[in-house]
């Protein structure tokens, strides 16, 4: 008995220890890993179609899909690149002409803005009475310590290229077996928790494709509507504008917090034509979510719409981008397990069975 205890024991720290080992060897890889499966599992039917469309040529649809990737993924990054660097020489550029810089009064509409309008504006007047030299020495720590800001963010987003680049291979190689990739991935979690875990597996596809649909599709479709509302404005640095909006629409924020700025800055400059078209542009693209999230949600998997953004939301505070998609996985198949463990029909009759004699015992 102690012979088969010590062995079990040891066996159970031998396989541990390897576990741990294996997961320490691939955790380089294990982000994209993830990425690429969400990304694989939440755009499989558009593949299949894709395939479909090339007479059942995985190979073919595969490419297009790596390429596809490439286009939506890859080159939005490496533009963003591009913009930080050219903007980060605007910024060293514009350090330098604060000394001639003056700021005018403020409009006359911005006093009458209720409850803080008055402050606002006489905030404004104290600083357009500043001479440019003092308020170029306010000034000037703030530009360059944006400009630092700006290229340190450009290597962090080369790395997060890299990442991308790595995350389309991944990809690929899963789109190519997807099949037996999923019936493993099945197999194991029936092998795990029977026919619960093989309806857990399902659900987390389910989610995923939930969550792309509802809040990445409602990103994408909301940033690019408001960076042409910028862009046909005239609102200067569209392009990085979009890609704080589409950062602030993953965070469910929204992109009113860009658009509003945008449209104070057309008033301010005169151009209340424009800043009147993008106000009620701003007021359509601001409330475009609240009708299409829901119904693309409901388009990927039939699940409370609250426990969906919970799993964003927490998931995004606690493990940053990716957990846009792990949050909303794990609450998703934490809720249908505990679901399903309370509407359990096998423990329905015995406690059928036992309500009669409660009641009797009561009586007596």
């Amino acid at each position: 008995m102690q012979r088969d205890l010590t062995r079990s024991t040891l066996a159970v720290l031998f396989i541990g220890t390897l576990i741990v080992a294996s997961l320490w060897i691939v955790r380089p890889f294990l982000a994209p890993v993830i990425w690429a499966t969400m990304i694989v599992v939440a755009t499989w039917p558009v593949m299949l179609r894709v395939q479909r469309a090339f007479g059942g040529r995985r190979g073919l649809a595969v490419a297009t899909m790596t390429l596809a990737m490439l286009l939506v993924f890859v080159l939005p990054f490496w533009a963003a690149i591009g913009a930080i660097v050219e903007y980060s020489d605007k910024f060293a550029e514009l350090a330098g002409s604060l000394k001639d810089f003056k700021v005018p009064p403020p409009p006359a509409f911005v006093e009458m803005v209720p409850v803080f309008g008055a402050k606002v504006a006489a905030a404004w007047r104290d600083v357009a009475a500043m001479p440019p030299e003092a308020l170029a020495a306010k000034l000037a720590p703030y530009v360059g310590t944006i400009a630092k800001w700006a290229a340190a963010e450009a290597g962090t987003i080369g790395m997060l290229l890299l990442q991308f680049l790595l995350t389309v291979a991944i990809a690929a190689v899963m789109y190519s077996g997807g099949e037996t990739a999923a019936r493993g991935v099945r197999r194991f979690a029936h092998r795990l928790a029977g026919q619960r875990g093989d309806d857990a597996a399902v659900l987390a596809g389910q989610a995923i494709r939930g969550v792309a649909l509802g809040v990445v599709v409602t990103a994408l479709v909301q940033s690019t509507l408001g960076g042409l509302g910028l862009l046909v404005a005239g609102v200067p640095f569209a392009g990085l504008l979009t890609a704080v909006m589409l950062m602030f629409c993953l965070a469910q924020v929204g992109p009113t917090l860009v658009l509003v700025p945008a449209v104070a800055w057309l008033y301010w400059t005169g151009d209340n034509v424009w800043g009147t078209v993008l106000l009620v542009w701003t007021v359509f693209v601001g409330t475009l979510d609240n009708f299409l999230r829901p119904y693309l949600i409901k388009m990927g998997a039939d699940l409370p719409l609250l426990l969906i953004f919970a799993g964003v939301i927490g998931g995004l505070i606690s493990l940053g981008l990716l957990g846009i998609f792990v949050g909303p996985v794990v609450l998703a198949v934490g809720y249908t397990l505990l679901e399903a463990w309370v509407d359990d029909p096998a423990e329905k009759p015995a406690a059928a069975s036992a309500r009669p004699e409660d009641g009797a015992t009561a009586k007596t």
